[in-house]
């Protein structure tokens, strides 16, 4: 699927069904690789699932990350003019601006790890409309939002992490995972950028709402996404099914991201099998989510930035499964007896 053929939810949803799949002959080989290793049999631990996820997703027996990729992207919510959050909605722009000179959390920790970084803005003259009145985004509004993330991944890339800027977006993300999973608005929605308890009534009423106009309506994810979701979370979920096709493995972030991977995940089965969770957030619901998800976490930091951050703090954890997997001598290349 080309990014041009992103126009309509109907195709979007039959050419998700047609999904990309690991190697199979390449996991076994990793499998068998691992059991002559100079280690006792799973003294590595979850670093010996991950490696192993990894080479069947990128087929072969002993893969490296050379080329991992974060990429940001930033929308503003329609919403947000009902007082969900700290901050106005023009530090969206301002923070774009960061990124783009390198200032923010993420672009040191992309750096850090190795990877190449970019910020995509979509639309920012162009707030979604607010979702307690209507959808908050068109059928081609989606479309063109989630073609933008597929567009953005480059197919040289080994490692995929996404992120996110765009004021209000806690409050989307929990109208989301609210309208695709069970409970009810305070389940879902938490302080976001540190809003005070006035701010967390409004948030969660506002979720409330949502759900009241568009529950009995909802038909799958991507339906829900359009509902209630943003730019930026749409060009996400395009961003990792863009992975998929091409069989790049993906660290999912916090709970923002987490919602837009939710997205795909309750449109089709099994499609986030190519990716794993970074960590757990502060964000009171992210662990719910997970849960949901299927996902256990990489690492807990108590982190709420967003941006990709926890995701991309991640990125070492992996790359050290497979440094050992791929790097370690076996038992007969060491002259090291093996275990009986």
């Amino acid at each position: 699927m080309t990014s041009t053929s992103i126009t309509d939810l109907a195709t979007l949803r039959t050419r998700l069904r047609d999904l990309t799949q690991p190697d199979p002959a390449a996991r076994e080989a990793a499998i068998a690789r691992d059991a002559m290793l100079t280690k006792p049999p799973g003294a590595l631990g979850r670093l010996e699932d991950l490696a192993q996820w990894y080479a069947g997703w990128r087929g072969e027996a002993a893969p490296r990350i050379t080329a991992p990729q974060v990429v940001v992207f930033a929308g503003n919510h329609g919403v947000a003019a009902r007082g969900i959050s700290a901050f106005p909605p023009e530090v969206t722009a301002q923070m774009v601006a960061n990124f783009e000179a390198g200032g923010a959390a993420v672009n040191q920790l992309a750096r850090e790890a190795g990877a190449r970084f970019s910020v995509h803005a979509i639309a920012l003259d162009r707030p979604t409309s607010d979702f307690t009145e209507g959808p908050a985004m068109t059928e081609a509004e989606l479309c063109e939002a989630f073609a933008i993330g597929w567009d953005a991944v480059d197919p040289d890339a080994d490692l995929l992490v996404t992120g996110e800027m765009g004021i209000g977006n806690t409050t989307s993300a929990a109208a989301l995972a609210a309208l695709l999973l069970d409970g009810s608005s305070a389940d879902w929605t938490g302080r976001g950028t540190g809003v005070d308890e006035e701010g967390l009534n409004r948030k969660t009423a506002v979720v409330a709402s949502a759900l009241v106009r568009h529950r009995p309506e909802v038909t799958d994810g991507l339906d829900a996404l359009a509902r209630v979701g943003g730019r930026e979370l749409a060009a996400m979920a395009g961003a990792i099914a863009r992975a998929r096709s091409l069989r790049v493995p993906v660290i999912l972030d916090g709970f923002i991201c987490c919602a837009a991977a939710l997205a795909l995940d309750r449109t089709v089965s099994g499609a986030l099998d190519h990716a794993v969770a970074g960590h757990l957030s502060d964000e009171g619901a992210h662990a719910r989510l997970l849960e949901a998800l299927g996902k256990t976490p990489l690492l807990e930091l108590g982190l709420r930035l967003g941006e990709g951050s926890g995701a991309v703090l991640a990125i070492p954890v992996l790359k050290g499964a497979l440094a050992c997997h791929s790097g370690m001598a076996t038992f007969a290349e060491a002259g090291v007896a093996e275990g009986g």
